[in-house]
């Protein structure tokens, strides 16, 4: 997949933990946790709209977009 989450960045420059941010969110933590593993298919608007709205941030600060070629280094 060449969209990438950060959203484990966002967590750990706000020293917050998952369990923590996902009731601050009110996402469970295993959803949370299929976003930080880049395992969800589909997102829907308002899960984006509320991470944004508790970390404080912008949706590009969340996700990021990879060429195909270079998502075996994903961090590249």
């Amino acid at each position: 997949m060449a969209i990438l989450v950060d959203l484990d960045v966002q967590l750990a420059r706000r020293n917050l933990s998952v369990g923590a941010f996902a009731e601050a969110v009110g996402i469970t933590p295993a959803n949370i946790a299929v976003l930080k593993n880049g395992r969800a298919k589909a997102v829907r608007f308002t899960t984006p709209d509320a991470i944004c709205r508790t970390l404080g941030c912008q949706p590009g600060d969340l996700l990021r977009w990879v060429p195909d070629d270079d998502t075996d280094n994903p961090r590249a």
